[in-house]
């Protein structure tokens, strides 16, 4: 059973935040305790932990992903004052347990009936990325589960995408790269990937010259024939 927008695919790849776990998840089961700036701050949050890797990687540097969202948390309240910082404890203990989007087991297990690899590869570090996965009873489901950590070097950086195809021990061409993050989908496109890019908002293409080889609004359109 070949995946529809890929039949010759060995394995298939997925980015973590955002792609199968929703980082908005953590504010939103503590929206009532957040207050009205709830949304205002989750989307903080989620820019500045961005922002931060990509300032490190530009600048060579690197630092543990945890870090950094923690950081930004800390850059979140202080941009939405009214929120009461107490919170801050319930906010990254939800972070480490992420719902997962809905289908997203359903998925993994028709990959792995149709013998193909599924893993992902994050910017996040390993123990965050297990509680993660633990706690979407994702356990068992994944031949790899791979953080940058590994190379000291976040996302778009080359080294990252590469950790994918050593682990699973397929070519470029062999793989599909699954991300919501369409920055994300332009690193695995210039490295070599097929990518997918999943576009639930319906947001603007951007990056040309390095174009997803499909885009889907949901992971389900993703399931195996």
């Amino acid at each position: 059973m070949p995946l529809p927008i890929a039949p010759d695919a060995e394995a298939v790849v997925f980015d973590a935040y955002g792609t199968l776990f929703d980082v908005h998840s953590a504010v939103g089961r503590h929206t009532e305790t957040v207050g009205p700036e709830a949304a205002r701050l989750s989307e903080i949050w989620r820019a500045k932990q961005l922002e931060y890797s990509w300032v490190l990687s530009l600048a060579q540097r690197y630092e543990p992903f945890w870090d950094l969202t923690e950081r930004a948390l800390d850059y979140a309240f202080a941009r939405c004052p009214t929120v009461d910082g107490s919170v801050r404890p319930l906010l990254l203990d939800a972070y480490r347990k992420l719902d997962c989007y809905p289908g997203v087991p359903a998925l993994l297990d028709a990959i792995l009936r149709a013998g193909l690899q599924a893993g992902i590869l994050s910017n996040g570090d390993l123990p965050m990325l297990r509680d993660a996965v633990a706690s979407a009873g994702l356990e068992g489901r994944l031949d790899a589960v791979l953080s940058v950590d590994a190379v000291k070097s976040f996302k778009t950086s080359p080294r990252a995408y590469e950790l994918a195809l050593t682990a699973l021990q397929v070519r470029p061409g062999g793989g599909v790269f699954v991300s919501s993050n369409r920055w994300d989908i332009a690193g695995a496109t210039a490295f070599g990937f097929m990518s997918v890019w999943v576009n639930r908002l319906g947001l603007r293409n951007e990056y040309p010259g390095l174009e997803p080889a499909a885009i889907v609004r949901d992971l389900i359109e993703l399931l195996p024939d």
